[in-house]
This record gives C-alpha cells, structure tokens and sequence, in this order.
C-alpha cells in the first residue's frame, strides 16, 4: 500500500432518498463541502430527493459521501445515496459550493 495521492481530484453525481428535505439538508450540505475544499452545487429536486454534483480531492469527496449516505441534517432520514458519473478531474470546474433552486 502506498501513500494516497492526496492531490487526487475527484468528481460525482449524487442522488440521496428518504425524509432529507425540510430539514436543511442543502445547507448542512453547503456548509459541510464549503468547509472541505469541495466545489459544485446541491438543490431540492421535485421528487423529494437531493441531488447535487461534487468536485474536490478525492479523500474529502469520500467522506463526504459517507456523511451523505448514512449521518445527513438532524432530523433527516437517509433510506440511500446513489452515486452516478464518477470522474477523476485535472481541475476543478466550480468556484465554489452552491445551493441551487
């Protein structure tokens, strides 16, 4: 095992089900990837899912798709988390982590 190249840029597509809007689920998400150097966007979507795109070193990206699958807001209720469109980036394309409407 090697050391893990921790300038590694990664990118994913996520999808998370359950009771996760109404309980300030974007902006736990906001804050959250904002405080870890990831860059993208998360919003509502009309079928009560959150959805969103993340870009950012492939170690924050990791824990932060664990906070995504099983820890969420207080008061969410995570039933999963689909991941879609996995990439490895050269750079990244946000300037920063948003909250979409």
């Amino acid at each position: 095992m090697g050391i893990p190249d921790l300038r590694l840029l990664a990118q994913v597509e996520f999808e998370v089900f359950g009771h996760v809007q109404g309980c300030g689920f974007t902006k736990c998400c906001r804050d959250l990837c904002a405080k870890s150097d990831i860059r993208g966007w998360v919003k509502n979507s009309k079928r009560g899912t959150i959805v969103g795109k993340m870009q950012g070193p492939k170690v924050e990206v990791d824990k932060m798709i664990e906070w995504l699958s099983t820890v969420g807001s207080p008061g969410c209720q995570i039933e999963r988390c689909e991941l879609s469109n996995w990439k490895t980036l050269a750079r990244l394309d946000y300037k920063d982590f948003s909250i979409r409407f």
